[in-house]
């Protein structure tokens, strides 16, 4: 179900004109024409964004992850910032999933943004139930398997630190969502092998992989004596995640050439975006930048163009996990 193995064809020896990059790509059956789409939890359903550009112009909007029943998510201060990122223990807020998409979808649909639905729960049956409610939105592009929540059968231990528990999750979306809609299963980097979780996810069905997600951190009050946020932890993202989320691309990439990888990680500009790339991305997404600069996911795409275009890529496509020939070549 993911494809053909992904590496990438090379360069031209000259820099060619960047409107001439295609810039199309896949994410397992997922055509688009575009690399770039937003992250989870960043932009909500993309209302707010659609002021800055035209949203429908970028490879597309994945939705903030969404639950059954609506929540309120944790109580406050939920975010904080940090030396070059920032934290945020927000709680999963949100309307649950049937206003979800009498809302947030049909605005959507009505806008024709090419979306995934980013979809979390508590258990596996949850998210089956959650994947059934959308499984006859057939103009949605795919499903995001956001198994990075702790899980309520196993003691709250987070799905997607387990092998098994994960591929629990991806499997009942499968098996509830259909064959015909591509299943994205989002990944955390707080484990001690990311590989071993893709692969179980891709044995239970996932057409793809989104990584990386936040990383589990702290910040203390030194006046207070305290943890900043009210939960405590949080989720670490911005710039200072980057090198980690390249290498866990890295390493998935290498031990599954075959499976497409939606990259995320402290990407600010095309430059960045580039690197997830070459380590094996087929897209990439563009979170925590946002809150800096709102157009940033279409300043991304272009720049990222360019930059490809600089090094003679005529396709996006042929640059996908270029350095692991590179490096590989040099030994």
């Amino acid at each position: 179900m993911v494809g053909t193995p992904i590496r990438g064809n090379g360069p031209t020896t000259n820099p060619i004109d960047s409107l001439l990059v295609d810039m199309t790509t896949k994410l397992g059956s997922i055509k688009v024409p575009a690399p770039v789409f937003t992250a989870s939890g960043c932009a909500a359903s993309g209302k707010e964004l659609d002021q800055f550009f035209d949203i429908s112009a970028i490879g597309g909007m994945v939705t903030k992850s969404i639950m059954l029943q609506p929540r309120s998510g944790r109580a406050t201060p939920r975010m904080a910032e940090t030396a070059s990122g920032m934290l945020n223990g927000i709680g999963l807020q949100g309307p649950g999933i049937d206003e979800f998409i009498e809302n947030d979808l049909a605005w959507l649909e009505n806008r024709k943004v090419r979306t995934v639905v980013s979809i979390a729960g508590s258990t596996v049956e949850e998210y089956g139930k959650l994947a059934k409610k959308i499984k006859n939105l057939s103009w949605i592009s795919a499903v995001e398997v956001n198994i990075s929540c702790p899980n309520v059968e196993s003691r709250g231990q987070v799905f997607a630190c387990d092998p098994v528990a994960s591929a629990a999750a991806v499997l009942e979306v499968r098996r509830s969502v259909g064959i015909h809609t591509p299943v994205i299963a989002k990944l955390s980097p707080d484990v001690t092998d990311i590989t071993v979780i893709a692969q179980a996810c891709v044995d239970a069905g996932a057409d793809g992989v989104a990584m990386i997600n936040t990383l589990l951190g702290m910040v203390i009050d030194t006046s207070q004596m305290r943890p900043v946020l009210s939960g405590g932890t949080g989720g670490l993202s911005g710039p200072a995640i980057k090198p980690v989320a390249v290498r866990a691309i890295w390493q998935v990439h290498q031990a599954l050439p075959n499976l497409p990888i939606l990259g995320m990680g402290g990407i600010r500009s095309g430059k960045d975006a580039l690197e997830f790339i070459l380590a094996g991305a087929s897209a990439v997404s563009i979170g925590t930048m946002i809150f800096n600069d709102p157009s940033a996911p279409w300043r991304i795409q272009k720049e990222l163009r360019d930059e490809l275009g600089k090094l003679g890529f005529a396709k996006l496509t042929d640059a996908i996990g270029y350095a692991h020939t590179i490096f590989e070549g040099s030994k």
